[in-house]
């Protein structure tokens, strides 16, 4: 019997270690499925760490406005004949905008998180021409000018660091907290600006307001102007442009970047007066994100993403040294390095917390393919072996630090990657069923 199954083991003593091989494989997929577990989980404690600094300093910004708001009254009688008088409002966008901005980022800790902010400079200035308010169908005498107010919108308050002026003509205002009941916006600024019934509608109105303005991660502007024309420069070297235009011209190098934007009123879905209707302005913003220049989560998962094709290569080299020198590895000996190529992405997803994705890939992968030459140099007893097993890995590990960096070109730069290995282990295995499996047979 003893006989039989040693025979039975000769002959297909491949086919056996190929399986455990291929099963092994798959099962290492469960430790890498727990790591992609931390790996979000780690994620989860930056994004909390992140809002929570955000909550003590001022979150994303997005100015709106300015809005001019100007009162009217609405007269009705009710079942029983009795005069009744409602106050409603119309809302007036400037007919040219101006914004020039300066953003200087901040960088924040929480424990060993780093969190964006940033305080920023605004200059607004534009003019409203002539109001045109019988466009909006309402009789002279029905407007309430006396009770007209400027809005500015604003996300956060807590991110204003000035004192807010407002140069209307050739005189100074400063604005209030808080909003007025209206339909446009609900948190911001707020200044009277009591029209003369006489002028209002024939009137233009310039306006010169200077905000500093702090916040995290982004500012977005609401463009309310008939033409709204948008400058911000910044030392930030890594911005994301976003919303829903993107700029005309932009300039990004070490020093940081320059950005310009031209929106005209036919691009956004909105009037430039009404008083009947509800808009939503902010689908129009646009702005820019401070976004960090290395997201190691995201790029951590993307190589545990091709977690299984080193796993299944490093294995197959392991394998075919194993048939081409006629020594057995044993069993445990390749679940002890699987667990090491499971462990490369732990140490890697702990270094790259506190060093760049760059130095935190390179340790970690030296480190590895270290440990497996070494462990090589003990399973099969020589010296060119090893060599052999670190260059390939350093080849392997070097190809997946590649397809990690790119994002539009990986698929293409993985394929052929792919193909050309498999190339090679065709190559290299093209003996395998004629030396080693037909020679085992009786």
């Amino acid at each position: 019997m003893e006989k039989k199954l040693n025979s039975f083991w000769q002959q297909n003593r491949l086919v056996i270690k190929g399986a455990f091989i291929g099963i092994l494989t798959l099962l290492l997929l469960i430790p890498m499925a727990f790591i992609s577990f931390l790996v979000n989980d780690r994620e989860q404690r930056h994004n909390a760490a992140y809002k929570e600094v955000s909550s003590k300093w001022a979150a994303p910004q997005t100015l709106t406005g300015p809005v001019l708001v100007i009162p009217y009254q609405v007269s009705s009688k009710d079942e029983k004949g009795n005069l009744q008088t409602e106050i409603k409002q119309a809302y007036f966008l400037p007919d040219s905008l101006q914004i020039n901005g300066a953003i200087q980022p901040e960088k924040r800790y929480r424990g060993i998180y780093e969190v964006i902010l940033y305080r920023s400079s605004l200059t607004m200035q534009g003019k409203f021409n002539e109001l045109n308010s019988g466009d909006l169908k309402i009789a002279h005498n029905d407007w309430l000018p006396g009770q007209a107010y400027l809005l500015l919108g604003l996300d956060d308050m807590r991110g204003i660091e000035n004192q807010v002026a407002l140069k209307w003509n050739d005189s100074l205002k400063y604005f209030n907290p808080g909003i007025p009941e209206n339909q446009v916006m609900k948190v911001g600024l707020y200044v009277p600006l009591p029209l003369d019934i006489s002028t209002f509608d024939k009137g233009s109105f310039g306006f010169n307001i200077h905000l500093k303005l702090k916040g995290s991660g982004e500012l977005n502007i609401v463009p309310a102007g008939k033409i709204t024309l948008v400058s911000i420069h910044s030392p930030w070297n890594t911005p994301s442009f976003i919303g829903s235009f993107l700029p005309d011209e932009h300039t990004v190098n070490s020093k940081g970047f320059n950005a310009h934007w031209t929106i005209f009123n036919l691009n956004r879905n909105f009037p430039q007066h009404w008083s009947e209707g509800n808009y939503d302005l902010d689908q129009s913003k646009f702005g820019v994100s401070l976004m960090l220049p290395v997201d190691m989560y995201q790029k951590t998962m993307r190589c545990i993403k091709y977690a299984i094709l080193i796993i299944a290569l490093t294995f197959t080299v392991f394998f075919l040294i194993e048939t081409s020198q006629k020594n057995a590895v044993h069993p445990f000996q390749y679940i002890l390095i699987g667990l090491a190529l499971c462990i490369f992405y732990t140490l890697l997803l702990s270094l790259s917390e506190y060093l760049n994705f760059t130095s935190a890939y390179a340790i970690s992968a030296i480190a590895t393919i270290g440990l497996i030459s070494v462990y090589a140099s003990w399973v099969f007893k020589g010296k060119k072996i090893p060599i052999l097993v670190c260059v390939t890995m350093l080849m392997l590990y070097s190809f997946i630090f590649v397809l990690a960096q790119l994002q539009d070109l990986s698929l293409m730069i993985g394929s052929i990657g792919l193909f050309m290995v498999l190339a090679l282990l065709m190559y290299f295995s093209r003996k395998m069923n004629r030396e080693n499996y037909l020679a085992t047979k009786p």
